[in-house]
């Protein structure tokens, strides 16, 4: 889905919620789409506000639900405390997340298994998946040998 798409399927979001588009959310919107790396909301908030100074701590908390809910950012939570956000690609959906547990970076392959193994442990259950999802959590092997994570993202 292009940004521009997406932009309108936010907007349309909004308006059938009965909320207000404003210049606040369309930076959050602007800032997180830009994004290629999981992100925080705090990260997110630093990002927006280099778009519009205006934006508010409380308008990103309250406006990363609406993204989600709309399917325009996927949420991942990495059993930290600590939500992270990655937007939604309309590409494979059948992803595992590795986390590395030295830097706390994640990463996403492609696991096309998943739909198969969801699907068929759900029917043995009389049951029928609507979401699934894999994450592994892995230590860094050169920080582990050096001292030092090639992967470790600057804050």
């Amino acid at each position: 889905m292009s940004s521009e798409s997406s932009r309108e399927k936010f907007q349309a979001y909004l308006t059938q919620q009965g909320l207000h588009v404003t210049n606040q959310r369309l930076a959050i919107f602007d800032a997180a789409l830009a994004q290629k790396e999981h992100f925080t909301a705090e990260q997110l908030l630093d990002r927006a506000r280099t778009i519009d100074d205006s934006v508010s701590r409380a308008t990103v908390y309250r406006t990363l639900p609406l993204m989600t809910e709309s399917q325009i950012l996927r949420e991942v939570d990495i059993g930290s405390g600590e939500k992270f956000y990655l937007p939604a690609s309309s590409g494979n959906t059948q992803v595992a997340q590795v986390v590395c547990v030295d830097c706390d970076r994640i990463f996403e392959i492609s696991a096309p298994f998943m739909e198969w193994y969801g699907s068929t442990v759900s029917l043995k259950l009389g049951l029928k998946p609507i979401s699934q999802r894999l994450q592994v959590s892995a230590h860094c092997i050169a920080y582990r040998s050096s001292g030092r994570c090639p992967n470790r993202l600057k804050k």
